[in-house]
């Protein structure tokens, strides 16, 4: 693996083994791309200031969330529509997580099946929700997430409503993909990414099938747009939470105002986060908003982070800067679709070994010293 030193170069790999129209879904953001750009950059404007002489370092990454010890405060975010970037992701990246024991969270969007990903994640899985209109079909849900053994419930708030994501309408991504000369082309050009969908079947929504009368790709993607979203409220999230008996993250916060009332309202926690960069492309960057989050509540719930990150410093910035637990989506992304399945592992080890680095490189034999490094 050392021909793939970093992310990037996974990044570039994984261009060259997927579809354009998978490539256009995991590598864009929406309007311009600016918000995706500024968690990026915003995140290099983040410095440490060194201290030195402190002789054999061993630094420890291990990290308890919600009473759990993981081997790094790093997780793999909710990707949905995940098998049309890479054929079975969610079954790899559960597996995956057991390997490395970190967290791996599945989207409700996502086309790996509860029933096969939360036994595979084997106690490391996590649920994203994206809010049901219909609360019947959501406590039906969360039933079936938490006999299914997920662990932790990720609320998502920061899709009030679909975003335009230009990219994504000029490459004509649909759900499932429509077999046409187009993608057959695109697909021959792909062959390990065709043989993978072979051997997977299409991709779909395989969770959300057994909520439509016949689970026809077509209108699984109808009941999605349909039937998702733009109904989260604090009476829901109060809801949720005398439905859910495990603990509550509520993702997509950026004010602090915000973030506090998620745990009078009885979440466990909050996930400071933009989406990615795919939902308003007029957001602060999310690092921009984490220490007055991390001021507000940071001493009474976890807060955990995503967007933007790329490497094992990233990771280390946002720690320094009140981050319990840092989550990523695409780095992981770039791995699985260059590298296959060693490549999902691959990319944790560059994030690590990132992380380690920069504590040895700082002075820092814990996470938590991390924060007196910053320059």
């Amino acid at each position: 693996m050392d021909r793939y030193p970093a992310i990037a170069d996974l990044e570039r790999l994984a261009k060259r083994r997927v579809p354009s129209f998978s490539w256009e879904y995991l590598a864009s953001g929406t309007g311009t791309d600016s918000t995706m750009h500024r968690n990026v950059e915003a995140l290099t404007e983040v410095r440490f200031r060194p201290q030195l002489m402190k002789g054999i370092l061993d630094p420890v990454t291990t990290t308890t969330l919600f009473g759990v010890e993981y081997a790094a405060p790093i997780g793999i975010a909710p990707i949905g529509l995940s098998g049309l970037i890479w054929p079975g992701a969610d079954l790899t990246l559960a597996k995956m997580a057991v390997e490395k024991n970190i967290p791996h969270t599945l989207s409700t969007v996502g086309t790996g099946k509860i029933e096969e990903v939360g036994p595979a994640a084997d106690g490391h899985g996590w649920f994203q929700l994206y809010s049901p209109r219909d609360t019947d079909l959501r406590d039906r849900l969360l039933d079936r997430v938490a006999e299914c053994g997920f662990t932790t419930l990720v609320v998502t708030a920061d899709v009030p409503i679909a975003s335009r994501r230009e990219r994504q309408r000029r490459a004509r991504i649909r759900v499932p993909p429509k077999i046409g000369p187009a993608l057959i082309a695109q697909s021959i050009l792909r062959p390990a990414w065709a043989m993978g969908v072979l051997r997977n079947g299409l991709p779909r929504f395989r969770t959300l099938e057994d909520y439509v009368d016949h689970s026809t790709l077509k209108m699984t993607a109808g009941f999605v747009g349909a039937s998702l979203g733009g109904t989260l409220n604090w009476d829901y999230l109060a809801d949720v939470r005398q439905r859910w008996s495990g603990p509550i993250v509520v993702k997509g916060i950026l004010d602090a105002d915000d973030a506090a009332r998620c745990i009078e309202t009885g979440a466990d926690a909050v996930q400071v986060s933009t989406h990615g960069g795919r939902q308003l492309d007029g957001s602060i960057a999310a690092i921009e908003a984490l220490p007055a989050i991390v001021d507000r509540i940071g001493n009474q719930a976890p807060v955990l982070f995503d967007s933007g990150v790329r490497d094992g410093l990233d990771v280390a910035r946002a720690v320094a800067l009140g981050a319990d637990f840092v989550f990523c989506g695409r780095a992981f992304m770039f791995g699985l679709a260059g590298l296959g399945t060693a490549g999902a592992s691959h990319a944790y080890d560059i994030l690590h070994e990132g992380l380690v680095n920069v504590m040895h490189q700082t002075g820092c034999n814990r996470l938590d010293e991390l924060a007196d490094r910053l320059a």
